[in-house]
């Protein structure tokens, strides 16, 4: 697009005159952005886990209904209001979520920092007779958390788990309680 621009003398402005044209556009144009970002607000979430910093996503919504949802450490603009925003850390076996309610104000990034407490547990399984496939599931009260291969650690939020271990036609259960930090090894012998 151009621009004609001219001077009293109904020459054009030299290369000095254009600068100062281009400048009052770009002036004009961020301050179109900057009015625009004082429009939204924005969330940006921080994950750890155990304290640590830790990978995570979120979704933020209104009256029930999904407005918005990326991944934590980016931030998500939205417009001013209040929000319930769901937290789940990344690569945990229960996929563990925190909700809060989170106001947003126009102009302003608002913070959400959600810690999880998670263990880490494992099931190893000893066995005299050769071959056969093993099933491990955990569970937490009725509800199916996932299933485990055998040596192969699993990120579990802390909590009181059910482990059981079938092989061969036989059953083996555990009951497993799991703290912040700790790693838990299950040996299931058969």
């Amino acid at each position: 697009m151009r621009i004609p621009i001219q001077t009293g003398n109904g020459d054009r402005l030299g290369f000095g005159g254009a600068r100062i044209a281009w400048a009052l556009l770009a002036a004009a144009l961020f301050s179109a952005a900057g009015w625009a970002h004082a429009q939204t607000g924005a969330i940006r979430c921080t994950v750890t886990e155990n304290g640590a910093p830790a990978r995570g996503t979120f979704e933020a919504a209104q009256s029930g209904k999904q407005v918005g949802a990326g991944s934590c450490g980016d931030p998500l603009a939205l417009p001013p209001g209040r929000y319930e925003v769901s937290v789940t850390l990344d690569g945990a076996l229960d996929s563990p979520t925190k909700t809060t309610s989170v106001a947003v104000t126009a102009g302003k990034t608002t913070p959400l920092t959600t810690d999880f407490k998670t263990g880490v547990l494992e099931v190893e399984i000893e066995s005299k007779a050769r071959g056969g496939t093993a099933q491990i599931t955990v569970s937490r009260g009725s509800e199916r958390i996932g299933t485990l291969g055998s040596n192969v650690p699993a990120r579990l939020s802390a909590g009181t788990y059910a482990v059981v271990v079938r092989l061969g036609g036989q059953e083996q259960r555990y009951d497993v309680d799991l703290r912040p930090g700790q790693r838990r090894l299950v040996r299931a012998q058969f």
